[in-house]
């Protein structure tokens, strides 16, 4: 039997109308009748679509070679050396992979070889990647699969809108990162010993959450005093995203420093490229093992020129500022909205990672998910694809090619705005339906 349509598994965007894009450039797609839509959520096309720098990278080098890493090759070396002006001095050992999910699994062998520890600490609703490995250490799966592992721990989001501690609490930092040192004393009481504080460093699929400053550093006071390591999922937004900085664990403040860091996604701006970076004394007793590590593709030639290509474009193109910019001005245009529709309860970012995050009701915050589903779907009909996450499927996503700007930022806003008022006249003649046929 051939099977001529994906597995049920498989998820669409918008499935009861599905898109058939084409073609891409830029920040913008366009489907099979050259309709153009704005891309708001393709974080994995980072300087843009089919950018014509990569793509010329991409096709040179592949002219030439396009090997495994048994053999030396500059552009492995260059872009190693590139990568580590971006991170602090302690992190100078690079393993390059294929995909964020196996950066991940790396990340986690590392950490066990390292500590000879086993047990995992994660945040709630984490995601991590699709190997059996990762699908263990993320809730936002295993909750819906097999359930929690023995030896994975969960902490509380350290989200001060809808989470434990919020804006009002005197001290939300400490309060979360006590919530993490609560769980490392019961598990030591178990007799389990922490391996790794696995966490992405702003939240995803969580709902786009930026963590207080300084929580990294006192989660990671606890961990490390229990003999773990703390490992910063960089995935979803690093190289420049947050702005401010090119690393997102950086909003944490200077005196922090992770002890791996994963990269994958917008590395290779659609191209098959993922990294860990870690210290000397991790990769040490990683390679005590006496077992080498080979990954077939990855570092290879083409995938290393394609990285450095990425490198340049953000350089060149100021893209970090750039997201700065036009971050600042989306959130600061998204607020003016939230003042005008109710529904619109927070409004958090940095730079082009900025989440909004839709509610039924002020006091209880109860997610709005039929209306986040119902705006996004509207959206998609004035062309411009944006998608939700949170555990409530409320908060509206926006992770958009770094090339977005401020028509593009003003163009959303704008149709947001009009969209939401249509919406609240919908309801209010409904109510009025309701009250006269009562």
């Amino acid at each position: 039997m051939i099977l001529k349509s994906p597995s049920s598994s498989c998820k669409l965007f918008f499935p009861h109308d599905p898109v058939k894009i084409t073609k891409a450039k830029g920040q913008y797609m366009y489907d099979e009748n050259g309709r153009q839509y704005l891309d708001c959520i393709n974080n994995v096309a980072h300087v843009g679509h089919c950018h014509p720098d990569v793509v010329k990278a991409a096709h040179e080098q592949n002219q030439l070679l396009n090997t495994n890493s048994r053999y030396l090759h500059d552009n492995m070396v260059d872009y190693a050396e590139r990568l580590s002006k971006t991170l602090p001095e302690k992190l100078c050992i690079f393993y390059f992979l294929n995909s964020g999910s196996e950066a991940n699994d790396l990340a986690l062998r590392l950490a066990r070889q390292y500590t000879k520890h086993q047990d995992v600490i994660v945040l709630d609703h984490a995601y991590h990647g699709h190997l059996t490995s990762l699908i263990d250490i993320s809730p936002y799966k295993f909750r819906n699969l097999e359930g929690q592992k023995e030896w994975v721990h969960v902490a509380p989001v350290p989200d001060t809108y809808r989470g434990l501690y919020r804006e009002d609490h005197e001290d939300p930092v400490t309060a979360y990162a006590d919530e993490v040192k609560n769980i490392i004393e019961h598990a030591q009481k178990r007799g389990r010993k922490i391996a790794a504080f696995f966490v992405e460093s702003l939240p995803s699929v969580g709902g786009q959450i930026i963590p207080p400053a300084g929580y990294f550093q006192k989660v990671a006071e606890h961990v490390h005093k229990a003999g773990g390591v703390f490992i910063a999922d960089e995935i979803q937004v690093g190289f420049g995203r947050v702005g401010k900085h090119f690393w997102a664990f950086q909003l944490q403040g200077e005196d922090f420093i992770p002890d791996i860091v994963t990269m994958g996604k917008p590395i290779g701006n659609g191209h098959p490229l993922a990294c860990v970076a870690t210290a000397k004394e991790i990769a040490e007793a990683f390679a005590a093992t006496g077992v080498e590590y080979f990954n077939t593709f990855g570092g290879n030639p083409v995938s290393c020129a394609i990285g450095l290509a990425v490198l340049d474009v953000i350089e060149k193109e100021h893209l970090q500022a750039h997201a700065t910019e036009v971050g600042s001005f989306l959130m600061k245009t998204l607020k003016e909205q939230q003042i005008k529709h109710p529904i619109i309860g927070d409004v958090r970012g940095c730079g082009l990672f900025i989440g909004v995050d839709l509610i039924k009701d002020q006091a209880e915050r109860t997610p709005a998910t039929a209306e986040a589903e119902e705006l996004i779907t509207r959206l998609k009909e004035k062309y411009i694809l944006l998608s939700t996450d949170g555990p409530g499927r409320n908060v509206l996503k926006f992770k958009p090619p770094m090339c977005f700007n401020m028509e593009d930022a003003k163009f959303v806003v704008e149709t947001i705005d009009q969209i939401l008022t249509d919406m609240e006249k919908e309801c209010l003649s409904q109510k009025k339906t309701t009250v006269c046929s009562t």
